[in-house]
């Protein structure tokens, strides 16, 4: 699948919270459609209707249709009157469910905003994230994001949030306040904040664009050993960049090896996966994907590895899309040992446009391989050792989430275990990382 000034190929996986969206693409209707039924269509819902099937039509990856009489069912929407862009929106979907494919999928305008938002890895706000706290209940700050106005303003883990423009926050869910701080940049939001020491006062913050993290990395000394930990919670559009900054950092803290954590990433963007997977790795190949065509395209290291310092990667079930992508690469190309459980099992490619009415459309476009040739679709990637959490220790870092990469974290800890060995433990290895057989 060569990518095009009109699409950014992605990955997406099955949760709600996935990262999806793409490079925004506007789809103007083909020339082959005739001038009465171009004047029939001008600013009605049957517009965006024929939009999203012209784009199935020319890009999904089943030229088949899962046996279904595409053009027929062009027909049946565009026989339709349709009073509202609702009806519109609910046709569409009842359209693609027919094809069988979750990931080929319809978004409205507040859905195809949020989650083009969510993969560009920006947001509006002023930089704060919010829990509940365990013990009080209360909607209290995780931690400023560097350089936002939170973190400018002074605002410190821990603080507690009493209110927002004047409302408390007292029975309102996280949503219902990261939504309310959220908003227009240079728009300005009050905050009553309470702190140890400090008592009730108010912040008056504007907000602004903030680049959210979906790298976090920290130096951790484990026994003899120097340990450069890096979590890659999603492949925004940011994560390269990101990532090349805690490789290089770490690094330079002369670390022994790192631990890439994976877990939980339910993927992103395709060209993300690949950018990361050529920090890691010299040469060799890190994905093939094939479209409806039988084209297979192949993308390669291109010797720009950024370390060669032995490598742990930590996966689970909820690793999907671009996570397998860059898990699969890594274990194929001998380059890490992945540790965990089996990860999620998507192997599909999706490409995401947006419709001239401000909705989206996901539309599965590709199937991608490892290097090795191995489809990991609805299976996932096997993991080189083998650890399934108990749902007692599952339980106890969801419950306290200070504890994941910790030795307290089991697998992170058979990851150090791994990394500690005496051939992991001097800076400088070999690229080649020995894979594990599964326990």
């Amino acid at each position: 699948m060569n990518q095009s000034p009109r699409k950014y190929p992605l990955l997406q996986s099955v949760l709600v919270s996935s990262a999806i969206a793409a490079t925004a693409t506007f789809y103007l209707l083909g020339p082959t459609m005739c001038r009465s039924v171009r004047a029939a269509l001008q600013d009605s819902p049957k517009s965006v209707v024929d939009e999203a099937w012209q784009l199935v039509n020319r890009e999904y990856v089943d030229g088949t249709f899962n046996q279904v009489d595409w053009q027929a069912t062009r027909q049946q929407l565009l026989s339709k009157d349709y009073t509202s862009r609702e009806q519109a929106y609910v046709a569409i979907r009842e359209a693609l469910q027919k094809l069988g494919d979750p990931y080929t999928r319809f978004m409205d305008p507040k859905q195809y905003q949020a989650l083009t938002n969510q993969t560009s890895g920006e947001l509006s706000g002023v930089g704060i994230r919010l829990e509940v706290n365990e013990k009080t209940k209360n909607i209290a700050v995780v931690e400023p994001i560097e350089n936002s106005p939170a973190f400018k303003a002074g605002i410190k883990a821990g603080d507690g949030v009493v209110a927002i423009d004047g409302k408390t926050t007292k029975g309102m869910s996280l949503e219902q306040a990261s939504a309310m701080i959220r908003g227009e940049v240079g728009k300005p939001v009050t905050l009553k904040l309470s702190r140890e020491g400090k008592g009730v006062f108010d912040i008056k913050l504007t907000r602004a664009q903030i680049e959210l993290p979906s790298v976090r990395y920290s130096l951790k000394q484990e026994g003899s050993i120097r340990v450069g930990y890096i979590r890659l919670s999603e492949f925004s559009s940011h994560a390269t960049s990101q990532m090349s900054k805690a490789i290089k950092t770490l690094s330079d803290q002369k670390v022994n090896g790192f631990v890439l954590d994976m877990r939980g990433n339910p993927g992103g963007l395709l060209n993300a996966s690949i950018e990361i997977g050529r920090m890691w790795m010299d040469n060799g190949a890190i994905v093939r994907t094939v479209d409806r065509r039988g084209d297979n395209e192949e993308f390669k290291a291109n010797h720009s590895q950024l370390t060669k310092l032995p490598l742990a990667v930590l996966v689970d079930g909820n690793s999907a899309s671009a996570s397998e992508i860059l898990s699969g690469a890594l274990k194929d190309n001998r380059r890490a040992t992945i540790i965990g459980s089996q990860t999620f099992g998507k192997a599909l490619v999706q490409s995401v446009h947006g419709l001239s009415d401000g909705s989206g459309l996901a539309v599965t476009v590709a199937h991608y391989y490892t290097p090795k040739g191995t489809d990991i679709n609805h299976k996932g990637v096997t993991p080189d050792i083998k650890i399934d959490l108990t749902d007692e220790q599952r339980k106890q870092l969801a419950t306290n989430p200070r504890l994941v990469g910790t030795p307290n974290d089991p697998q992170y800890a058979r990851a150090i275990a791994v990394l500690g060995t005496s051939q992991f433990a001097q800076p400088g290895v070999p690229q080649s990382v020995p894979s594990v057989s599964s326990r």
